[in-house]
């Protein structure tokens, strides 16, 4: 993975792909649990987004923008169990994520962000606070499904691993059974 970011940002130097490459190596870094690389790559990458023009349409799902690059380096805290960062990053993700009228206009940004503030909710003994970030977040008017079990993956884990006898982690782990079955699921187009 580490190779294939160097190779990218070999090839490419004017785009915001590249700066998604640090992301991916932050991330890659974060499960090796290289604290110094995961915050070099950070470094990096928002060097980089800070010498890239403001993006036409930062809606694009290949476009990275300063406020998706706020969810990049949530993820990559959040993988390393630096939860401090994680949380303080999440809560800024949700901020950006809410209009002023107080309706999400980026959902599945904010429901990744409240599973990361339930897992460092988790790992600090805020059970109750992480299974109500947790909860909500599975509410979340979701379309990328996959991404978001992954993250809930993480909580689910932490709960089961942390509070076992409880029945709240057990509720919360079949809640997210559940939504697996359903999207396990093919849908017939007749």
């Amino acid at each position: 993975m580490l190779n294939a970011v160097e190779a990218g940002h070999t090839a490419d130097q004017t785009h915001s792909v590249g700066v998604q490459l640090y992301a991916h190596k932050a991330r890659a870094a974060a499960r090796m649990g290289d604290a110094r690389l995961v915050r070099d790559s950070l470094d990096a990458g928002r060097a980089r987004l800070d010498r890239l023009p403001k993006p036409d349409h930062p809606e694009h799902h290949f476009i990275i923008d300063p406020d998706k690059w706020d969810f990049y380096e949530m993820d990559a805290y959040r993988l390393l169990g630096d939860d401090e960062r994680a949380a303080a990053h999440a809560r800024s993700v949700i901020r950006i994520s809410t209009g002023p009228d107080g309706t999400e206009i980026s959902p599945m940004r904010a429901a990744e962000a409240r599973l990361t503030l339930g897992v460092a909710a988790a790992r600090m003994g805020e059970i109750e606070e992480a299974i109500g970030m947790g909860t909500k977040a599975l509410e979340a008017d979701r379309k990328s499904l996959p991404s978001l079990l992954l993250v809930a993956d993480e909580l689910d884990k932490e709960l089961r691993s942390r509070y076992p006898r409880e029945a709240a982690s057990r509720d919360f782990h079949e809640q997210v059974m559940t939504i697996k079955r359903g999207a396990a699921k093919t849908e017939l187009p007749f």
